[in-house]
């Protein structure tokens, strides 16, 4: 862990806890979306409680996003720098390859505009789209 780690915290009013910090530098190392169950195995032997109410006090403060890949465990990827308490501003394409299981974030495909009926309002977007990695096709 390095000073970075913690001012990554800092910089979105998060407490640099121990737990925060290893919760954030295992984020931090991954190339794609985790689960719970994979952060807790990174951080042996962690409470998974504890590992629950720091990814939902990150996600609270816009420092990661869940997404909902249709596995029926959530994943956790880090948020762009512009996301806040009160809304996430990355919102862009996930990429589920059902060869190796795992979740990508495509931030350069954002989520294209739903026009919504008048008197209906939206509380999350989320778009997957699955298919084989490129890691998986060699």
């Amino acid at each position: 862990m390095n000073n970075n780690t913690e001012q990554k915290l800092i910089a979105k009013n998060i407490n640099p806890t121990a737990m925060r910090l290893l919760v954030l530098d295992s984020l931090l190392q991954q190339h794609s979306a985790v689960s719970l169950s994979d952060i807790e195995k990174s951080l042996q032997p962690a409470d998974r409680i504890t590992i629950y109410r720091t990814l939902k006090t990150f996600s609270e403060k816009g420092l990661i996003h869940i997404i909902d890949d249709g596995t029926g465990s959530p994943k956790y990827a880090l948020c762009a720098d512009e996301c806040d308490t009160n809304q996430h501003h990355d919102l862009h394409v996930h990429f589920y390859c059902v060869s190796c299981k795992e979740t990508f974030c495509l931030p350069n495909s954002k989520i294209p505009e739903v026009a919504l009926p008048a008197d209906f309002t939206p509380a999350e977007m989320n778009l997957v789209v699955k298919g084989v990695c490129s890691n998986c096709k060699k």
